[in-house]
């Protein structure tokens, strides 16, 4: 067997990630011809609409780099995060990647979350030769409209989500629609994709209401709910999310439709806040239960405390700081999937950019483990996106209660790209 078959014969042992020592001697120690680190540009919403994002994937990130550099790091080499705020903006995000590959020397760069901002970076990316790992959800991956250069490998996307979500929402809830959601490529995904999803069950969509992700107040967008509306479908990002969802209640008062949101819409809210009660018995998608469910897995268990985290998806040093558990694990299994596809690779340096890429595009199957914890995945090389199990829970007693788990083949769709065939 020659190295590179043995290691595509490891690579789905190294995909589970379950910790350095399970990994095969050559994939720990080989190639560490250089003390030099391995630099990971870490492009983060410090500041903008996502600056409450960024503030937990950065959580993330340290936690998920300590966990991999306690266990010899990658290739023998320690890995170095080097964070620069690209301010939630498209154009200073281009700018970041440039930084990335051409001041600070990065190998990858890694964790962009909000989609206008990875739509304006990864051109870039991809003219830099620069492998580009993105946490952002966006369909703006598998679509092919980006480049070889940017991949998906830790998060599902929003096609694959709502496509998942629509057969539950329609035998449960309701069949006639209204969407509320972000003026903006995110938004736009949910608009495009339920739309047709819940229509293939049956349905349709009453109204659509986009709403400037930059506004502050919502009650004006309201009276456009049409009256027959079952189901109120809510989306809603940034740092006025818990103002929206009060100006919600406010608006329905004690009589209100059936409630569908996506947990964006309380993303770092406490669910408890004055003003929220009306939320008992409505449902949330959520990437990752922020509450610890009865059936807690133990790699759920490991990566909350990793990350400092409670059973109430709180901060464990400040109960009033609440995570964005629902998508900040994407962080966490990103950098173990570097980390898998760098030793797969034998990877060096920038001369081996390519060997990682196509590396991780050989891999498939992602098993649950302290790697994954959000649950298995299934990664499409031909299109760089993965999937994986999606979300349903209650809101019970002010606690997010998981009702619904979708198996991974409900988010499966048929190939819109082959990026394999691109050259680099």
């Amino acid at each position: 067997m020659t190295k590179s078959t043995s290691r595509r014969a490891a690579l789905k042992t190294i995909a589970a990630g379950v910790g350095a020592a399970s990994l095969p001697m050559w994939a720990r120690y080989t190639n560490a011809a250089t003390s030099e680190p391995i630099k990971i540009g870490f492009q983060v919403h410090r500041t903008g609409i996502g600056a409450a994002y960024g503030r937990w994937y950065g959580r993330t990130t340290e936690a998920a780099v300590k966990l991999i550099n306690e266990g010899g790091g990658i290739n023998g080499r320690m890995v170095e995060i080097v964070a620069e705020d690209d301010g939630t903006d498209p154009k200073r995000g281009a700018e970041v990647v440039e930084k990335f590959a051409n001041q600070h020397g990065c190998d990858v760069g890694f964790g962009t979350l909000f989609s206008h901002v990875v739509i304006g970076s990864s051109p870039r990316a991809g003219e830099l030769k620069l492998p580009y790992f993105v946490v952002s959800e966006g369909h703006h991956v598998a679509s092919g409209m980006l480049n070889r250069y940017t991949l998906q490998p830790g998060i599902t996307d929003v096609k694959s989500q709502v496509q998942a979500m629509a057969p539950y929402v329609a035998e449960n809830l309701g069949k006639k629609v209204t969407m509320v959601f972000p003026d903006f490529a995110f938004g736009h995904d949910h608009r495009d994709f339920f739309t047709a999803a819940i229509e293939a069950q049956g349905g349709e969509v009453l109204e659509h209401i986009a709403i400037p992700p930059t506004e502050t107040s919502f009650t004006k967008y309201f009276p456009k709910i049409p009256r027959e509306t079952e189901v109120l479908y809510h989306v809603m990002v940034g740092p006025a999310v818990l103002t929206f969802v009060k100006e919600l209640g406010e608006f329905f008062g004690p009589s209100r439709p059936e409630m569908f949101g996506f947990i964006d819409s309380l993303e770092a809210v406490d669910i408890s806040s004055p003003g929220l009660e009306f939320l008992e018995g409505t449902y949330f998608w959520e990437g990752n239960p922020r509450n610890a469910q009865a059936d807690q897995s133990e790699h759920d268990k490991f990566y909350r405390a990793a990350v400092g985290v409670d059973d109430n998806g709180a901060s464990i040093s400040d109960p009033t700081d609440v995570s964005t558990y629902a998508h900040m694990f994407g962080c966490w299994e990103t950098l173990h999937v570097i980390k898998a596809g760098m030793e797969a690779a034998g990877y060096e340096g920038p001369g081996d950019r390519a060997k990682l890429i196509e590396a991780v595009e050989a891999m498939s199957d992602m098993p649950e483990s302290q790697a994954h914890p959000q649950g298995a995945k299934v990664f499409n090389g031909k299109t760089h996106q993965v999937f994986g199990h999606q979300y349903i829970s209650r809101v019970e007693g002010g606690k997010l209660v998981k009702v619904h788990t979708t198996s991974i083949e409900d988010t499966l769709y048929p190939d819109e790209v082959d990026y394999t065939t691109q050259s680099f």
